[in-house]
């Protein structure tokens, strides 16, 4: 005996495939804008310009003994590569030509990242266990200020004025 139900026929009717079609589109186009956000978002964390104008002491010993010899306190900035707040800091605050000038005219700066092992004892000194910190120390290296996080050009000049 032969079965009596009938198979659903597929639809062929032109609304339809207009409809999946117009979905299959936009359900595209929201991933496409999704993709392009995020690489927008991956682009804008991770750059930073190559140089600034801030002149840099070459390690610690070296930042203390310009300290030493010039009677400015020391600005610490511990960072790490891998920091996207201080990637942003570094693009937004130290980039700054404002920034630079003031820095240089006052303080004895000094970048410090985490992974030399050299460092570990200036790490451990300050205790320092998040990035960014930025410190402000005298020139014998006692801590005056410190902030940790990450500030905004702002912020960090009104710190800075505060000393």
């Amino acid at each position: 005996m032969k079965n009596m139900q009938s198979e659903p026929q597929p639809t062929t009717d032109p609304e339809s495939k207009i409809g999946r079609t117009k979905f299959h589109l936009l359900w595209r186009g929201f991933w496409l804008a999704f993709l392009a956000g995020s690489l927008a978002y991956a682009w804008y964390c991770f750059y930073t310009p190559s140089t600034n104008s801030v002149a840099w002491a070459a390690d610690y010993t070296e930042a203390k003994e310009q300290a030493v010899q010039s009677g400015k306190p020391m600005i610490l900035f511990f960072t790490a590569t891998w920091c996207v707040p201080c990637r942003i800091m570094k693009r937004t605050v130290w980039a700054d030509e404002q920034v630079a000038t003031e820095v240089n005219e006052r303080f004895i700066p000094l970048m410090l990242y985490p992974d030399e092992p050299i460092l570990a004892e200036v790490f451990s000194r300050y205790q320092v266990g998040a990035t960014p910190t930025t410190i402000i120390t005298d020139p014998q290296g006692n801590v005056l200020q410190w902030v940790q996080g990450k500030m905004e050009k702002e912020d960090f000049l009104n710190w800075l004025d505060k000393l």
